[in-house]
């Protein structure tokens, strides 16, 4: 059987964070999670992860500034925004993630996104 492939969320919305780790861990996935960028950052320090579901409106480190991060450091790392905000999409820092999910009611867009990526 193949390893699990291992998600980290960054999300500062710890209901938002606990529901995308119940579903997708429902879907086989090791999930991660972190409430803020510096916590997710730390993680990626001392984790494998195979891609990262980010939020973009988080006190201290907004998930623009931990975006820049890190790509510099983990370059071949992918990154998914997911934001509930959707003019963020039009800023060019934004466009090193491989995706852009708008936060809704339903998760099947984000959870066909990570699948084609990670």
């Amino acid at each position: 059987m193949a390893d699990k492939k291992r998600l980290l969320i960054i999300d500062d919305d710890k209901n938002m964070r606990e529901l995308l780790e119940l579903e997708f861990k429902d879907q086989d996935y090791d999930v991660i999670t972190a409430e803020n960028a510096f916590e997710g950052l730390q993680v990626l320090k001392n984790e494998s992860v195979d891609l990262v579901v980010l939020d973009i409106k988080m006190p201290g480190m907004d998930g623009i500034e931990a975006l820049e991060k890190i790509v510099s450091i983990y370059r071949e790392l992918p990154v998914v925004i997911h934001s509930a905000y959707s003019h963020f999409k039009e800023n060019y820092l934004t466009w090193s993630a491989v995706a852009y999910v708008i936060k809704s009611g339903k998760f099947d867009e984000l959870f066909e996104t990570v699948k084609t990526h990670i």
